[in-house]
């Protein structure tokens, strides 16, 4: 029985320990895992200012996910990977929703009550708006 995963992750330390438990399912049920990275608008506005050329840019990307890639690639597990663009919260859920997935994997960045409550969660709007079942790693 083969599982199908959607990974969201940013290359952080909560989104390599979501990738671990990706990992783990897709080892267990035969799965393939597709590995999303959302690059902010707001985040690629800023680095153009910084004159920061398009190809550093995809090799900043690259190396801040390559932690995760490594890991996925070391168990044997296929896997494909999405660069998406925009907010990540409806970028996850957009993507997410147009695919068919076993489970949708992600990590917690840990806000505080108040910020959860102003700015809200990535892992909090993707658990409420994705059709499918979602684990959130602390």
């Amino acid at each position: 029985m083969m599982k199908k995963i959607l990974l969201a992750t940013d290359g952080s330390v909560q989104s390599q320990r979501s990738a671990e438990q990706a990992i783990q399912l897709a080892t267990a049920f035969n799965g393939v895992i597709d590995v999303v990275h959302v690059i902010d608008a707001e985040r690629a506005k800023h680095d153009a200012l910084k004159n920061i050329t398009p190809a550093a840019l995809e090799q900043d990307r690259k190396q801040r996910l390559n932690p995760v890639l490594t890991k996925i690639k070391k168990e044997g597990i296929p896997y494909k990977l999405h660069f998406l663009k925009g907010e990540p919260g409806p970028s996850i859920v957009d993507f997410a929703n147009k695919g068919e997935y076993d489970w949708v994997i992600l990590g917690s960045r840990g806000l505080n009550p108040l910020q959860k409550m102003v700015l809200g969660s990535v892992s909090h709007k993707v658990a409420k708006r994705v059709k499918w079942p979602v684990m959130i790693v602390k």
